[in-house]
């Protein structure tokens, strides 16, 4: 913006289509100044940008540098990507989620029984995915935990760790814990492992009577129990008494909420659809069938309203 488009804005005046748009806006407005090093110091600019800034415009700073008149100094246009950055900059600022670090767990496990053969739980990762996606919209440092998965996924600026087993994610969920502030515990933990593994594949004609398992480590109890300041979040996947069966879970491993997933008229775990109760010891919120995106950003604006 110009010397004279700055105050054009300032005062309302209103002769090109630029100005026009800049006064009918009532979205946030970003200027970057753009003049020489005089007219930048002007009291009369300096004014102008006063009331601009008090009016709830963002001024952005300029750059210093060579000038169009010859002198070197500030009143450059910022270069665009520092425009961007500082646009990105003020937006994050006002997300919801910013400056949270949130933790979330997807995707099943894999329990060997030899280096072929696994017990596991079925699961796509779709919710997972979706939930890592949207809190980072919100303003979120996310660290997404998942587990083997063939999905394809674009998580530009989001930490993936991948593991396979229970016993791989419980080490990695207890070192972020610590410092995380939402954990979203989406993933499909296998409830049992063999007792022991076999180091060669174990062959067809071997006749086995029974593999011996054991529980895995129950992750979301252990969470739960070293729990400190943050907001924990479990899933349940239930095929009856739904609604008693969450809440037991929810008070047993000392939870803030739990998502109630219900297998009645179609399964949730290979859709992209899902459908919802959302139990928190206030409130349940039964919730359409929904995306998984839309699921997703229906729990964060529940979290979001108790944190």
């Amino acid at each position: 913006a110009t010397s004279n488009t700055i105050f054009s804005m300032a005062n309302a005046k209103c002769d090109n289509l630029l100005l026009a748009t800049f006064l009918s806006c009532s979205s946030p407005v970003f200027i970057a100044p753009s003049m020489d090093l005089k007219m930048y110091r002007n009291k009369s600019n300096k004014q102008n940008m006063k009331k601009l800034t008090e009016n709830g415009y963002h001024i952005l700073p300029v750059g210093v540098g060579s000038l169009a008149s010859g002198l070197d100094g500030e009143g450059r246009m910022l270069e665009p990507e520092e425009i961007l950055k500082f646009i990105e900059s003020e937006i994050s600022n006002s997300l919801p989620l910013n400056g949270k670090r949130v933790l979330i767990t997807a995707g099943p496990t894999y329990e060997k029984i030899d280096p072929v053969r696994f017990i596991g739980n079925n699961s796509s990762d779709k919710m997972g995915y979706y939930l890592a996606k949207n809190a980072q919209k919100l303003g979120a440092d996310v660290k997404l935990v998942i587990g083997p998965t063939n999905l394809q996924m674009e998580l530009d600026g989001i930490e993936l760790i991948r593991i396979e087993s229970s016993d791989e994610m419980f080490k990695i969920v207890k070192k972020e814990y610590i410092e995380s502030d939402i954990i979203i515990s989406a993933a499909a933990i296998s409830d049992f492992k063999p007792k022991s593994t076999s180091e060669n594949k174990i062959k067809k004609d071997i006749k086995i009577d029974k593999i011996e398992v054991e529980p895995t480590i129950d992750i979301l109890s252990y969470l739960g129990k070293n729990k400190t300041n943050q907001y924990l979040v479990g899933f349940a996947l239930e095929t009856e008494n739904y609604v008693e069966n969450a809440t037991k879970k929810l008070n047993k491993k000392n939870l803030d909420a739990i998502i109630l997933n219900c297998i009645s008229d179609f399964s949730p775990i290979s859709s992209d659809e899902n459908k919802i109760t959302f139990i928190s010891s206030d409130q349940k919120i039964e919730y359409k069938k929904k995306s998984k995106d839309d699921v997703s950003k229906d729990i964060f604006e529940q979290i979001i309203r108790r944190c």
